[in-house]
Parts: C-alpha cells; sequence; structure tokens
C-alpha cells in the first residue's frame, strides 16, 4: 500500500498545482532578440479569421472574426466588412456573442447570418446601403445551413426538429403531491443515441425550412423519420437539391446518401442517385441543366478519397470529372457561366483551391495553396473559401507563424487582406517551422513532418525533443499555424509532428496503407522521424517525450507498449481497447464496418492484437492520460482501462479527467492550457530516460 499512498499523494499535488508550472520549463523567460515568447495567457489574445465571403460582384468580402472571450472563456465571433477597391475595414456587429455563416443574397444588397446577440440563435438580415439589420425569425432551436433563394426572396435552412419519445410502456405510479421521487429513468431504443460535443440526443430528425427573407412564419420543406443535409436551390427558384439519407436503414448504413430533388410548392422530393456510398454536397449549374456533387462508391475502407461528379439534372449521364486526380474534393461549386468548377483539395498538408473545366478532360488548375489556419490549437489542414461572379475567391490565408487571415485571389495571385494578429505575434519570439523528410524504417517509404524549434534555438546545443502525433488517423497536419506547438517550443522543446502512413492528402494508397492494420507500420514511420531529428546532433536522445490526442492518443499508447526510449509520454483521449470502444462510441455503425473486418465478437484475436491494453505489461515509460468525461467519441472508460492497468504494474501513471469537456478538449480557451499545462508538467516531471519523478 505504502508506494501507492505514495503516488497518489504526488500525484494529487501535481494536479493542484497552477497552471503556471507549465511555463517554468527548461526555456529563458525570453529568447535572444529579447521579445517575449508565447504564453499560455496569450492564447486569449489570439484572433481568427473563418467564413469569407465574397459578394458577388467581388467588391467586399465579409468574414468572422473569431476571438476566446476571458470572461466566459468561450471563443466568441463577429462579422467584419472589408472593401477590396480600398482595403478598409469596418465591423458589422460587436459584442461578446457568437455572429456565423454571413451570406450575401443573390444581388448583394444584402447579408443574412445567425446570431446570438439576442439569446438563442436567430436569423439576421442587413440592408447594405443602410445597414439596418434585423432578426427575421423567432426560432426554438438553431438554424444551420443558411441559403438564398435565386431571386432573394427566401432563406432556407436546417434545423432540428423534435419528435415524440418513444417509451416501452413502463407503467410507473405517480408520487404523491409534494414527494421527492428520483428522476425518471432514459429509455433508449436506438442505434446511436448519444454524440461527441451534443450529449445524449433528443428524439426527432434534422429537416429543412423556408422563411421569407423579410421575416415570417418558417415553413417545414422536409418531413419523415429522416437527416436531412447540404442543400442548394436550382436557378428558377422552383427546386431545391439537397443530400440526405433517407433509406430504411439508415441506422446501419448511415454513410449511404442520396442526392434528391425537392419542389417548393409542393414538399415532393425525388431520389437523383441510387449507388451505394455517401453523394453529397450538391450544387446546381447557373443554366439548371446539371448537378455536380461529391462522394465514391462504398468499400468500406478506412479512407476513400472524395470525389467530383456531374450528372444531368434529371440523374442521368453521371461522369466522374478527375478520375485519376488522387485527392479528395471539398467545397465544390460552378462557376458564374458554369464552364468552370472551383473547389479545394489538401495536398502533403497543405490545401489548395483550383478550378477544371466542367466539360471534364482537363488536369486542374490551382489559383492557390495557401488556404488554412482555421485549427487554433493543432496543426490540423482545415481552409475555407468562396467565389465571386468575375471569378475572385476569397479564402483563409494560412501561414506557419499566424492563425488565419483573410486573403484574395485573383488572376493565380493571393493578396492578404488583415493582419489580425500582428498586434500580438508581432512582438512575441516564435519557434521557427521547418519540413522535413525521411525514409521510414518500415519500407523505405517517404514521410514528411514538421520541425519547429525553440524561439532562442540553438543547433550547437543539445534539446529534448517532443513527438506531437495527430488523431484521425485519416487526417493531415501542415504547415500552419498551432498554439499549442507553439507553447511546446516556448518550453524549450524541439518538436516533431508528421503525417505517417494513413494520412490523408498523399493519395488514397498511402491513406489505406494502414487499413484494418492501425496501429501498425505508422509506428516504424514515427521512429524513423524521431531517429532522423536526433541524426541532426541538437537533440539529447536521453530526453524524448510523445503525446498526441485521439488517433495520436493511441499511437502514445502503442508506442509506451513496444519501446521505452521516451523519457515521459501524455496519452489524451486515447483508444486503448478496440473491442470496448467499438460498443461504447459515439458512431459504432460506422467504426466496426469500417476500420475493422466484422463484428467484434466475430474478430476477438484481430481487435485485441490491434489494442494498446494488450502490451500494458510491457510499459516501463512513466505516462499521463488526459479525457474530457464527457469524451463520447473515445469515451473515458477507454482512458480508466489504461490508467488502471498501469497502477496495477506500478508504472508512474496518472489520469487528467477534464470536467464536462468532450473529445475537443480544447473547444474552450482554459481547456486547451490545461492540456499543454500538464501535459508540460509531467514531462518536467521526468525530465530524462529512466530519471525518478523530480520534485513533489
Amino acid at each position: 500500500m505504502r508506494p501507492v499512498a505514495r503516488v497518489t499523494a504526488a500525484l494529487a499535488l501535481l494536479l493542484s498545482l497552477p497552471v503556471a508550472i507549465a511555463v517554468a520549463g527548461p526555456r529563458p523567460a525570453t529568447s535572444d532578440d529579447a521579445r517575449p515568447v508565447l504564453s499560455m495567457r496569450d492564447v486569449f489574445e489570439l484572433e481568427w479569421a473563418s467564413d469569407p465571403q465574397i459578394s458577388p460582384d467581388g467588391t467586399r468580402i465579409v468574414y468572422v472574426r473569431n476571438f476566446n472571450d476571458v470572461m466566459s472563456d468561450r471563443a466568441r465571433s463577429n462579422l467584419w466588412l472589408i472593401d477590396l477597391a480600398t482595403g478598409e475595414q469596418r465591423p458589422l456587429t460587436s459584442g461578446a456573442n457568437n455572429n456565423s455563416s454571413p451570406r450575401f443574397s443573390p444581388d448583394g444588397t444584402r447579408l443574412a447570418w445567425v446570431s446570438t446577440q439576442e439569446g438563442g440563435a436567430q436569423i439576421w438580415v442587413r440592408w447594405m446601403d443602410t445597414g439596418q439589420a434585423a432578426a427575421i425569425t423567432h426560432l426554438t432551436r438553431s438554424p444551420g445551413a443558411l441559403t438564398w433563394s435565386p431571386d432573394g426572396r427566401w432563406l432556407s435552412f436546417s434545423m432540428f426538429v423534435p419528435a415524440e419519445r418513444k417509451g416501452i410502456g413502463a407503467n410507473v405510479p405517480k408520487p404523491p403531491r409534494g414527494a421527492q421521487w428520483a428522476a425518471a429513468p432514459r429509455v433508449i431504443t436506438k442505434l446511436q443515441y448519444r454524440a461527441d460535443g451534443a450529449g445524449y440526443l433528443p428524439d426527432g430528425f434534422n429537416h429543412l425550412f423556408l422563411v421569407p427573407a423579410e421575416g415570417g412564419s418558417p415553413r417545414q420543406l422536409t418531413d419523415g423519420e429522416f437527416n436531412h443535409f447540404a442543400h442548394a436551390w436550382a436557378p428558377d427558384g422552383e427546386a431545391i437539391v439537397l443530400s440526405a439519407n433517407r433509406h430504411e436503414d439508415w441506422q446501419y448504413d448511415p454513410a449511404d446518401s442520396e442526392i434528391y430533388e425537392l419542389t417548393v410548392a409542393t414538399g415532393e422530393i425525388r431520389p437523383l442517385t441510387s449507388r451505394h456510398g455517401p453523394d453529397q454536397a450538391p450544387q446546381v449549374s447557373p443554366d439548371g441543366t446539371r448537378i455536380l456533387f461529391t462522394g465514391h462508391d462504398e468499400r468500406y475502407q478506412g479512407y476513400q478519397r472524395t470525389r467530383l461528379y456531374v450528372m444531368a439534372r434529371d440523374g442521368s449521364g453521371v461522369r466522374e470529372l478527375l478520375p485519376e486526380f488522387d485527392r479528395s474534393v471539398q467545397g465544390a461549386r460552378f462557376s458564374a457561366d458554369g464552364d468552370s468548377i472551383w473547389f479545394q483539395f489538401t495536398d502533403h498538408g497543405r490545401i489548395a483551391v483550383a478550378s477544371v473545366s466542367a466539360a471534364g478532360g482537363a488536369e486542374p488548375t490551382v489559383h492557390s495553396d495557401r488556404l488554412g489556419g482555421l485549427s487554433l490549437g493543432r496543426p490540423y489542414a482545415a481552409g475555407q473559401f468562396s467565389l465571386s461572379r468575375d471569378g475572385k475567391a476569397a479564402i483563409t490565408f494560412s501561414r506557419p507563424d499566424r492563425p488565419a487571415d483573410v486573403a484574395v485571389v485573383e488572376g493565380g495571385e493571393s493578396r492578404v487582406l488583415t493582419a489580425l494578429n500582428d498586434d500580438l505575434l508581432g512582438y512575441r519570439s516564435l519557434g521557427a517551422m521547418e519540413e522535413i523528410w525521411w525514409n521510414s524504417s518500415a519500407d523505405g517509404r517517404r514521410i514528411q513532418g514538421w520541425l519547429v524549434t525553440p524561439p532562442d534555438f540553438d543547433p550547437s546545443q543539445k534539446y529534448p525533443l517532443l513527438l506531437e502525433i495527430h488523431g484521425g488517423p485519416f487526417a493531415a497536419y501542415g504547415p500552419h499555424f498551432a498554439a499549442e506547438i507553439q507553447l511546446y517550443a516556448a518550453a524549450g522543446y524541439v518538436v516533431l509532428y508528421a503525417n505517417p502512413r494513413g494520412s490523408t492528402s498523399y493519395g488514397e494508397q498511402f491513406g489505406n496503407l494502414i487499413h484494418h492494420a492501425y496501429p501498425g507500420q505508422d509506428f516504424d514511420d514515427l521512429m524513423s522521424g524521431v531517429d532522423a531529428v536526433i541524426a541532426r546532433g541538437f537533440v539529447d536522445p536521453e530526453r524524448l517525450f510523445v503525446t498526441g490526442g485521439s488517433g495520436g492518443g493511441v499511437l502514445t499508447a502503442w508506442i509506451v507498449g513496444h519501446t521505452d526510449r521516451f523519457a515521459a509520454a501524455v496519452s489524451q483521449k486515447p483508444v486503448i481497447n478496440w473491442y470496448s470502444f467499438v460498443l461504447t462510441a459515439d458512431s459504432t455503425p460506422f467504426f466496426y464496418k469500417y476500420w475493422f473486418p466484422g463484428l467484434p465478437w466475430e474478430h476477438t484475436e484481430h481487435y485485441m492484437q490491434r489494442s494498446p491494453i494488450q502490451y500494458a505489461g510491457n510499459v516501463s515509460t512513466p505516462t499521463m492520460l488526459i479525457t474530457g468525461e464527457r469524451d463520447y467519441r473515445t469515451p473515458i472508460s477507454e482512458t480508466e482501462q489504461f490508467y488502471t492497468a498501469l497502477q496495477l504494474r506500478r508504472v508512474p501513471s496518472a489520469m487528467v479527467r477534464i470536467p464536462e469537456a468532450s473529445h475537443g478538449i480544447a473547444s474552450r480557451p482554459s481547456q486547451m492550457l490545461q492540456k499543454v499545462a500538464h501535459v508540460l508538467a509531467w514531462f518536467e516531471r521526468y525530465p530524462r530516460r529512466g530519471a525518478a519523478a523530480e520534485g513533489s
């Protein structure tokens, strides 16, 4: 009992220490150029742009300007307007609320958006000539997918519609007046009953609605026990095309969506596609004769690239536009003349906006590869763009040393219009980023990564190395600003992050190298990257550290079960036991079908051989686990299993439970700081391989 008691007491003291412990790492207070490094409190001062919408005539851009409110500990957002001719900027909304989804009317005279400035989320409209604005709805639930009709008279949107709760007929007597009985039980009869970030799901479905642009009563356009997703208007305003999964077995095959056409006047809906697989994001050509959409034929692979299709308005003549283009397509839309299609894709971690002839048979033309900057905490590849009638594009512009700004792309040139963080980051010394490549020890395959060095980096010195692993696992990091990476560098660590096999943006074959084999040789990819950095001579091989979240948490737990080369590890929101994960995660019908050969009780050995818990007996590395207590994607029961296993073996270990946090731990600024602070505190306790805990 005594060793356990000592560990418990030390852990209690560690977790009670203030966040400031993490900024007292192995770095000086300032860099060599005397500017201070990025601090944790600075995270509350960061701003980032999103959803830039260019006006139809290409003269103005409205974008969402996001910031972290230190008092409410929430991300907030306002709308700002940029005049492209003068560069003048001005706010359209203000205050510590959320304003999102700005959309210009087809003639550019009005702007619609969703705002919480008066409490619940409502649709607002602004008349651009006078600046007058008003809420045009009084909704009881939040609207989404806001879209103007072609004539500007209507706004369509999606909204959740509750359904009557279906019980099982239990006849419980009513309590006497004034009695305080226990709360009624929650009766669940559906397959997916909770979702990460949303909690336990109420009964009901997502439907489309129509409301007059001048305000009035919304009219529900769709019905049935199905969810309806992205939609677009036909140019004549008489029909809407939409994506939905209206199959009877939609609960068990959730990705099998189709494109439908809905007649606005009658509500009649008919399918335009019928293949097995996701058909989504429809858009109608300006002349109303064609529909473009994205999707793929279902093969139940872990990664399947999203392809670009065009078909006739009646659903006939489906053809793929870029059959040899080995990257996933997003955000596709027609140009104003209908002759080309614009879209974005990610290649080697960088996001590009490109166009291709709507007739097909040509290679895409890349207009800019600088989209990104939307992931504030970690360097994920995420960006957005919009298109004007004259062929200009507004983009979220990415730089390694800044979160997203707004830029306009014209004639293949990008002109940056904002500098949202120069007032802060212009006076901070940041870690420098370098792209690196190496050969994997598994098979010689080339692997891409990025190295971020401390602000005061001196290659003649020896530094600790922190390997940071992305989640997904079918996702991609890139050369984008990330507050967490910069905070690690500010604390004196050389940070390596990479895209091992299974990452997206390298083609379908590379992504599926981990199909039914994850984790596996991606471990070798990462260890080879660590070796490549050590070979440069400025990393101390006795001071190696590893962390990662979600899929990165899986790999972190896998790593400590397969090597003892790291001084300490922090596994964030991991999966530890694939058998239990598949039966408790929020997307069970997806995970077992795409990531495994079948149901867990039919393939128990396969599930367990890929589970980090199978190798817990090998772990000697001091390991901390961090997970949100409301994480329904990788439930905290996964973390509890590994923590208990390590405790039983008396491996130095800690479990950090973030109250009220879902899978996206860093969705609140202070929770991002809690995560980073505990990662750094743990690494500082075990500064060298084989070292006992330092301090209390």
